[in-house]
């Protein structure tokens, strides 16, 4: 398992450095002048300034999966991938560069390399849905300064519910879209089969995040073919550091795992069903 990134204790705040559209979703950018650099799959609690206060609504801060993360000249740069979808997401989509956004992070474990959940593992497929393909961007720059081969797979809903390509730099993406918007007209788990179908399994490890059905059917399909996989999950949290246990998932074996701290980044194997009550939107 990959060593976790810690964060330093409390909120602090980082300079919004640009928040731009990329068709359904935003793009936003942060200067963290105090903060390490995450890994991939790690996430951070973001906030507004004045969350809560007299204007009620958000009480929480959220959590956003880090998309990419760079040396800046006074920070690190941290971006995130947002839909505008509720009070919370709302209030950060309508942050302006040059503002203040409100963070807690790293957060979480980050993602393992593929011989750490396989030993025989010679590259990777990457599994995105949605707003979810977010974690895998920086996970396939961090796979490529490896070296280590991947395909990249994302799927979405369609047109209105897209967004973040930019920040996959490589050729090999292939889409699909339910509506038919993008690449093949329906579901990115049929692109999956394909490739688990002409893979031995052996050679394969999966990574995935996206929906609660879309990470259930991978993690299906790899069970069915044993092929190691490890999924990004969801749930709601209203701390991130373990204390609230809002964010606690079943195990397979019995007991249960909090995924603020224990996750978000999960082995397929471990859980039952990634079918979490409350998670998504």
């Amino acid at each position: 398992m990959s060593e976790r990134v810690l964060a330093p204790f409390g909120r602090r705040a980082a300079s919004l450095s640009a928040n731009s559209p990329t068709d359904g979703y935003r793009l936003i950018s942060a200067i963290d002048r105090e903060g390490p650099m995450p890994r991939s799959g790690q996430f951070y609690m973001l906030a507004a300034p004045g969350w809560g206060g007299e204007a009620g609504r958000p009480y929480l801060p959220r959590a956003f999966s880090v998309a990419e993360a760079g040396p800046a000249a006074d920070g690190v740069r941290l971006d995130f991938l947002l839909e505008a979808i509720g009070p919370g997401t709302e209030r950060l989509a309508a942050l302006e560069s040059g503002g203040q956004l409100e963070i807690t992070g790293p957060l979480g474990r980050p993602f393992s390399m593929p011989r750490e959940l396989h030993d025989g593992a010679q590259g990777a497929i990457l599994v995105g849905g949605g707003i979810g393909i977010a974690p895998l961007a920086i996970l396939r720059r961090e796979l490529a300064e490896r070296g280590v081969p991947q395909r990249v797979l994302l799927g979405f809903r369609d047109r209105e519910h897209s967004g973040g390509l930019d920040l996959f730099r490589c050729s090999e993406v292939r889409l699909a879209s339910e509506d038919g918007h993008a690449g093949h007209q329906g579901y990115v788990t049929d692109l999956l089969a394909v490739l688990l179908e002409g893979d031995a399994p052996e050679g394969a490890v999966v990574y995935a995040c996206g929906p609660p059905a879309m990470l259930e059917a991978v993690r299906s399909m790899c069970a069915e073919r044993g092929v190691a996989a490890e999924l990004a999950m969801e749930t709601p949290m209203a701390c991130g550091f373990g204390s609230c246990f809002g964010c606690a998932v079943p195990l397979a074996g019995g007991g249960y795992l909090r995924l603020c701290v224990d996750g978000p980044t999960v082995p397929a194997d471990r859980i039952d069903t990634a079918l979490v009550a409350g998670s998504g939107h």
